[in-house]
């Protein structure tokens, strides 16, 4: 067995699919090189769907071998922000939401996610999130822009009625070089 506290992506997204059943239907809100958006076609099956966002070309690109890779064709790729994820998905609909937050690997590092566009997608996220369902959320403060990201998701997690959400926040205490760290929202 692998120790997936040393693999803090794939720790948020063994909690995800916990809450993930065939035929449902779940957001990848980064897809990037489409390790997140694969490991959801799976959860969710042939019956299911995934729509899995990003703006840049070349994610979509990645995403897309991948998904050909793997055999899945249960996903919707939309070349948008995240943030238009309510024009795609009806409201109370989805068992979860996945945001790898920051910039994509090997790509232009230029080209982040920012404090608030997240925040504006972390809204759309629980306008989409299903009662009972869950909001992923990975951030990483090693560039400017990410820590000033971080700052304002923690500030507007912690300001959530705690009388419609559960929120838990997890980071790696002794790793000095940066290391993601982990939101999850659930929705009452």
């Amino acid at each position: 067995m692998s120790n997936l506290i040393t693999r803090t992506t794939e720790l948020a997204m063994s909690v995800t699919l916990t809450y993930i059943k065939p035929g449902d239907t779940v957001v990848d809100a980064t897809c990037g090189t489409g390790q997140d958006t694969v490991a959801l076609a799976r959860a969710v099956g042939d019956g299911g769907s995934v729509y899995a966002f990003d703006i840049q070309k070349n994610a979509h690109l990645l995403t897309e071998a991948r998904l050909k890779a793997h055999g899945f064709n249960n996903v919707h790729l939309v070349m948008q922000s995240f943030v238009s994820m309510s024009d795609h998905i009806p409201e109370r609909s989805a068992a979860a939401v996945v945001f790898n937050l920051g910039y994509l690997p090997g790509g232009d590092h230029s080209i982040t996610t920012t404090a608030d566009e997240t925040l504006a997608g972390l809204d759309a996220a629980l306008r989409t999130v299903r009662p009972g369902g869950i909001v992923t959320v990975v951030t990483y403060d090693g560039h400017k822009e990410g820590a000033e990201e971080k700052k304002a998701i923690l500030e507007w997690a912690e300001a959530l009625d705690q009388s419609r959400y559960h929120v838990a926040y997890v980071r790696m205490l002794n790793q000095k070089k940066y290391p993601p760290e982990i939101l999850w929202i659930t929705r009452r």
